[in-house]
């Protein structure tokens, strides 16, 4: 009956003014992040009318779960006459809500949402926050719907969210329960919504700031840490999403990975110097060797034909002595023939000296070809299917919304995955877009097979931009593991246009280094 009452009563503010336009997210992660940060509004349904109590923010930790302080919710603590409504930052619904978590010691409260809420959950930082962070600040601040002029019935519609930046300034903290320090301008409206680091994982709960002697607002704002929060949501049963490597920015990633790619071209060139420099030695090596033998050779060949002359004329003078006995004379001279007949022989097969270079080319091919040449060996692994295993290199990759897990991967050169998902083939290489109907975000896979280098990166996109690319999805045509490279050309070629609507940068990017498994 509650959820009625307060549907009815949404539907009747919004009449007032219409209904409201999508609000489409900003590409950068603080945006990305925002789509998932709601106003939460309390009316009270009383006998002298419907009034509105007041509003504050909140942040989705499950599609259907949503953090906000206590004190924001504490009218309805209790109460069955005060009304919880959840707005959105985008899209055209709003959400009836009801609390199942308040703790007032540490200002945290977690609402369940009704009418099959789906909204985009944050991810919390589980690292440490450092004195100096540069973080932001998102949610409804009052007195910038009261300076756009904003009444009642705009505030239950969705409206963009407030981002204010600033620093952390660590070393204080309340009293009462953990609390983060930070310089991000807050406004009455801003409680309960989240503090996010650059990567737009939440840092903390926004919950107040300090008093100035004129009792104006100062520039120093508390937030709810880690320390709280995670105890507070694990009590309500609530896993969210958590994360814990350091922010990298895309810019940061870039910057490294052609600073990488130089110094490769930098190793390869010293490397290719160094066997240029190997083999001219060696070559030299090779040359000065068949010199020696050469000569050898033909000092040999020389020294045997001097030795067989000499014993044919000793031969031709015993043939001659004994020429009074003809059988003994026609003996010697037969042999004294013989003889230099193969002197001769000897003389001329003597290696000639152009074959120092022959021996030379000869021994450095058979050095040529003792070792598989890298290109070769690549090209023979990639020709056939094969399994792999991938695991993410922190180092090359920004996780901010992903579980980090090593990938099996089984790729096949016709660009088939796991025998099931076939890949793209363009001027960017191997590469599957999916735009799935049950979230806002866009993944872009590749895969290399000549660095065995798989990349998934993340756009987490706003309505109206998902909308566009479903229905561009909805005009390929998907084509089957094992198509022709013709066919895979066509499809990489149709993925263009999804592609062309993607921001410059993903929210996220990971990259995995395949190696081959048994």
């Amino acid at each position: 009956m509650r959820s009625f009452r307060f549907t009815s009563l949404f539907i009747a503010l919004a009449a007032l003014l219409g209904l409201a336009q999508p609000a489409v997210a900003d590409p950068a992660d603080i945006a990305a992040a925002s789509r998932g940060v709601v106003r939460v509004v309390l009316v009270r349904n009383g006998w002298t009318g419907v009034s509105m109590l007041g509003h504050g923010s909140g942040f989705a930790v499950a599609p259907d779960m949503v953090v906000t302080n206590a004190h924001v919710v504490e009218d309805a603590h209790g109460d069955g006459n005060v009304l919880i409504g959840v707005i959105p930052s985008q899209g055209r619904d709003s959400y009836p809500a009801h609390i199942v978590a308040y703790s007032a010691a540490n200002d945290l409260a977690l609402l369940q949402l009704g009418n099959h809420a789906a909204l985009a959950p944050l991810t919390l930082f589980a690292g440490v926050v450092p004195d100096g962070m540069q973080i932001a600040a998102v949610g409804y601040p009052g007195n910038v719907d009261a300076a756009q002029g904003l009444n009642s019935g705009d505030l239950v519609k969705p409206q963009d969210t407030v981002k204010t930046y600033g620093q952390v300034s660590s070393g204080r903290s309340s009293k009462q329960f953990d609390t983060i320090l930070h310089t991000a301008q807050l406004g009455a409206g801003n409680s309960g919504g989240p503090l996010l680091d650059t990567c737009g994982r939440v840092l903390g709960v926004n919950s107040f700031g300090t008093v100035s002697r004129n009792g104006t607002d100062s520039s120093f704002f508390f937030a709810i840490s880690m320390h709280e929060l995670e105890p507070f949501l694990k009590f309500a049963h609530v896993v969210p999403h958590l994360a814990g490597l350091p922010c990298t920015s895309i810019a940061d990633l870039d910057r490294a990975d052609t600073q990488r790619a130089a110094d490769d071209q930098v190793r390869v060139a010293a490397q290719s110097a160094a066997r240029s420099t190997a083999r001219d030695h060696e070559l030299d090596t090779a040359r000065r060797n068949a010199e020696l033998d050469v000569l050898s050779e033909r000092d040999n060949g020389l020294a045997v034909a001097a030795l067989l002359l000499v014993a044919a004329i000793g031969s031709a003078t015993f043939g001659f002595v004994q020429r009074a006995k003809p059988r003994f004379g026609r003996l010697g001279l037969g042999l004294a023939a013989v003889l230099v007949i193969a002197a001769l022989f000897v003389w001329v097969l003597r290696p000639p000296l152009r074959a120092i270079d022959e021996r030379a080319k000869d021994h450095m091919a058979e050095i040529d070809a003792s070792g598989i040449p890298p290109a070769e060996s690549g090209a023979k692994a990639d020709a056939a299917t094969h399994k792999l295993i991938c695991v993410l290199d922190p180092r090359r990759s920004r996780v901010t919304v992903s579980d980090i897990t090593d990938i099996p991967l089984t790729w096949s050169a016709d660009g088939c995955v796991n025998s099931r998902a076939q890949y793209g083939l363009a001027g960017d290489g191997w590469s599957r877009v999916l735009v799935p109907n049950g979230e806002d975000t866009i993944s872009l896979t590749h895969y290399d097979p000549a660095t065995h280098t798989y990349t998934l990166e993340r756009f987490l996109m706003g309505i109206n931009d998902m909308t566009r690319a479903r229905s561009e999805r909805q005009k390929m045509s998907i084509p089957q593991c094992g198509a022709s490279e013709a066919v895979a050309r066509q499809f990489g070629e149709s993925q263009g246009a999804i592609k062309a609507m993607l921001p410059a940068e993903p929210n996220e990017r990971m990259r995995y280094t395949c190696q081959s498994v048994k």
